[in-house]
């Protein structure tokens, strides 16, 4: 394998279980594997990569979903790996932080883009380069939320590599400094690995925690709280915007610079 499209045509497979085949053009991208059981139960379709490191499935009208994990690296990786394919545009459906009064858990984020603070990009681009999404996906996107009567926040997204940081005092002064309207562990790396390799990317985000308050840390018990009670929304409006962005959205195109 001499090439980096080799490597990632033999080794999605490998880590997805699923065929080459077998994949869509538009990727929903999650870290939760009951997104993909759900996916697969509503669509009655195949669910592969049990006992691998990230499970995925498509359904009839060509719309696949992966779980790729938690963190930047693993981001990076399937971002990567989805050049074996014809990948036409990937949504990564995560979960954020918020770090704004405003913000409650339960609201949705487009971010307009992403702060770069996870170190996995440096590898892609210099540090001067911006984490953006691909505009034209993420307006699309909005137009499904909107017409489901909901609304959405935007503004700028802290990606970190770091876990275990509610308790750092100079970190969530830094995260305050930053104006940053939420923190999560991937959507910087989605946004500069999608721009490297020309895959149109997006990602709406769902507020689970408000770490900035002692009561607002993440808990497994308010984690399942949360996901009983948005999980279905946010991957149903994932799943409406790539089905129909192949017939109803804009072209979208990749510049080189």
């Amino acid at each position: 394998m001499l090439s980096k499209l080799d490597i990632a045509k033999n080794w999605l497979p490998r880590y997805t279980g699923m065929p080459l085949d077998r994949f869509g053009e538009w990727i929903l991208l999650t870290n939760f594997g009951d997104y993909v059981e759900r996916f697969a139960e509503q669509f009655n379709c195949d669910l592969f990569g049990e006992g691998k490191p990230m499970q995925s499935a498509t359904n009839a009208a060509g719309v696949s979903i992966i779980k790729f994990g938690i963190g930047s690296p693993n981001a990076a990786i399937i971002m990567d790996l989805l050049t074996a394919v014809d990948t036409k545009g990937a949504l990564f459906l995560g979960k954020c932080g918020g770090l704004k009064t405003t913000t409650e858990i339960g609201h949705f984020i487009l971010p307009i883009a992403a702060i770069r603070g996870e170190g996995t990009s440096d590898d892609y681009f210099p540090p001067e380069v911006p984490a953006l999404p691909s505009f034209k996906l993420h307006k699309f996107v909005s137009e499904r939320i909107v017409d489901r009567g909901l609304e959405y926040r935007t503004g700028v997204v802290y990606t970190t590599n770091r876990r275990v940081w509610e308790h750092d005092q100079d970190f969530l002064k830094k995260l305050h400094e930053c104006t940053a309207i939420a923190i999560d562990m991937e959507t910087a790396t989605v946004f500069i690995v999608g721009h490297k390799n020309q895959i149109a990317r997006g990602a709406l985000l769902l507020v689970s925690d408000l770490p900035f308050t002692a009561e607002g840390v993440k808990t497994e018990e308010s984690d399942k709280q949360v996901s009983a009670t948005w999980t279905d929304m946010h991957l149903q409006i994932g799943i409406d915007a790539m089905t129909h962005i192949e017939k109803q959205g804009e072209k979208i195109k990749h510049f080189q610079y």
